[in-house]
C-alpha cells in the first residue's frame, strides 16, 4: 500500500517554522450541512479570536456531500484546506495521494491514547492495523437508543410486561430484551409501535442498521485485514442478528420502508414509539421541547450487548484530514495543534460537538452535560465500523441492495440474504485485487 510522501509533516517542524514561512491568514473546512457544522464554526470563530486566522466551515447537504469532495479531489483543487471526512472516504484519499499523511502528527501529540482508541482505528487508520493515520477524531458519533422513559416506568405497563416476559421492564439488558420491549408496545390499534429504525435504500441507513444487530451478535461484515467475507458476514451469529433486525422491523410504524434519522425523530416526536434507534448526533432536538412535545419524558441508553455477551455498536462520525492540494498546509496543520488540545476538545464538547478526547468523555462533567451523553460515552468505547476501501460506495450499494428486500418486504430468509452479499462482496473484492474468501 503506497504511503503519502509529499506533505508529510512533523509536528516538531510545525513549531520551527522559518523565518520566511508565511502562514495563511484564512482556511476553509468543507463538511455536510447539520448542526455539528454550526457547532464547529462557533469553535472555530475562537479559533479566529485567538489567531487572527479566519475559519470558515463550508456544507453541502448530505447527500451531495461525497461528490462533492471527491469531484474537487479528483481535480486536484485547492478550493478546501481541510475537510470533515467519514471515515470510509479514507481508502479512496489515501490511496490517490488525496490525504496528508498525519502520522507524525498522531504520534507526536499522541493522540493512540489521548482519543479513544476505536475512533483512532476507524477514523483516522488506513490501511487497517497499518499505523499509518490520515485524519484526527473530530465528530464521535455512533448509534444509540432513546426512549419514552413515561411509558416504560407506568405501573400498569410494568405490571402487565412482568406477567408476560418474567423480568421487570426497564432499559434493556440485551438486545433480546429490547425485542421484546418492542413487541410488548406494539400495538397499531392504538397508534402505538414498538421500535423505529433505520430501513432506507439509500446511502448506508438500512446497512447502519443492520451493523448494529449483527456487530453487537458478536457477528462480523468481514475481517478488514484478511478480507474474509464468507463465514464472517453469514456466520449463525451474523444470520441470526438480520432475523431480529427484520422482526424490530415489523414493530415500526405502518409505511416504516424509507425511514432514516429524520424520520425516527419525527416518529418520536409524534409520540407513535416506545424506542428510537438513532446517531446520536440527532439526540439533541429530541430534548428540546419545541422540536419534540415529548422532551421531559426521553431516556436514552447505548446499544444492548447481543445473546451471547458481545457488547459493540456501529459507529457513525468523522475525523478531520488536511487536503494535499491545499496552499495553507503549515496553517493547516497548526489549526489541528490547536483542536487537538485538551481545552480546545473541552470546548467542542461544550458546544455540542461530540468530542472523541478520552479524558473528556471519562468526565463526570461531561457524562452529566445531557441526558443522553452518559450513553456516548459508553458507546464511544465499544464501536465497529464498515469497510473503509476505494471500492467503499459499491460495497455498500451491495448491501443495502440486498437486504432491503428481506427487511422490508420479507423476501427469502436471512441466510439466503448474507450468503447472496458474501458471493457479491467475495467476487467485487477480487475484482479489485483483494485477497478476498
Amino acid at each position: 500500500m503506497r504511503i503519502i510522501a509529499k506533505g508529510m509533516l512533523a509536528g516538531a517542524g510545525l513549531m520551527l517554522m522559518s523565518s520566511t514561512s508565511v502562514l495563511a491568514q484564512e482556511l476553509t473546512i468543507l463538511w455536510a450541512e447539520w448542526d455539528p457544522a454550526n457547532y464547529l464554526q462557533e469553535l472555530v470563530n475562537e479559533y479566529q479570536a485567538e489567531t487572527g486566522v479566519r475559519v470558515t466551515v463550508e456544507t453541502v447537504p448530505w447527500p451531495d456531500f461525497q461528490t462533492k469532495l471527491f469531484t474537487e479531489l479528483n481535480a486536484q483543487g485547492s478550493a478546501y484546506d481541510l475537510v470533515v471526512g467519514d471515515s470510509q472516504f479514507l481508502g479512496a484519499a489515501s490511496v490517490n495521494d488525496h490525504y496528508v499523511n498525519l502520522t507524525d502528527f498522531i504520534a507526536e501529540h499522541d493522540l493512540t491514547t489521548v482519543m479513544a482508541p476505536a475512533t483512532m482505528k476507524y477514523y483516522s487508520e488506513y490501511p487497517g492495523g497499518s499505523g499509518q493515520y490520515w485524519s484526527v477524531p473530530l465528530e464521535g458519533d455512533a448509534l444509540g437508543w432513546a426512549y419514552r422513559k413515561d411509558w416504560f416506568e407506568d405501573p400498569t405497563e410494568m405490571a402487565n410486561f412482568k406477567e408476560k416476559y418474567g423480568y421487570d421492564l426497564g432499559v434493556p439488558e440485551t438486545f433480546k430484551q429490547l425485542i421484546d420491549i418492542a413487541e410488548f408496545f406494539h400495538r397499531p390499534e392504538e397508534n402505538r409501535y414498538g421500535a423505529a429504525i433505520y430501513s432506507q435504500n439509500a446511502g448506508d441507513a438500512i446497512v447502519m442498521g443492520v451493523e448494529n444487530s449483527v456487530f453487537a451478535y458478536g457477528g462480523s461484515f468481514g475481517n478488514y485485514e484478511t478480507f474474509k467475507v464468507t463465514g464472517e458476514i453469514n456466520s449463525p451469529k451474523s444470520v441470526e442478528a438480520l432475523e431480529d433486525y427484520r422482526k424490530l422491523f415489523t414493530y415500526g410504524p405502518p409505511g416504516w420502508g424509507n425511514a432514516f434519522f429524520a424520520e425516527v425523530n419525527t416518529a418520536i416526536a409524534q409520540g407513535q414509539v416506545a424506542m428510537g434507534m438513532n446517531f446520536f448526533a440527532f439526540f439533541p432536538s429530541l430534548v428540546n421541547e419545541a422540536t419534540n412535545p415529548y422532551a421531559k419524558d426521553m431516556g436514552f441508553f447505548a446499544n444492548p450487548p447481543g445473546p451471547y455477551g458481545d457488547d459493540f455498536a456501529a459507529l457513525g462520525g468523522q475525523g478531520i484530514s488536511v487536503i494535499s492540494y491545499t496552499q495553507n498546509k503549515d496553517e493547516a496543520m497548526r489549526f489541528l495543534e490547536w483542536f487537538v488540545k485538551d481545552d480546545t476538545q473541552k470546548r467542542w464538547a461544550e458546544l455540542g460537538g461530540y468530542t472523541a478526547s478520552a479524558a473528556v468523555l471519562n468526565s463526570e462533567e461531561f457524562q452529566n452535560a445531557t441526558p443522553f451523553n452518559k450513553a456516548f460515552y459508553e458507546t464511544m468505547f465499544k464501536v465497529k465500523d464498515f469497510w473503509a476501501l476505494p471500492e467503499y460506495a459499491e460495497l455498500l450499494t451491495e448491501a443495502a441492495d440486498t437486504f432491503y428486500p428481506y427487511v422490508v418486504d420479507g423476501q427469502g430468509t436471512a441466510q439466503e440474504t448474507m450468503d447472496a452479499l458474501a458471493a457479491k462482496w467475495v467476487d467485487t473484492l477480487q475484482s479489485a485485487g483483494y485477497p478476498a474468501e
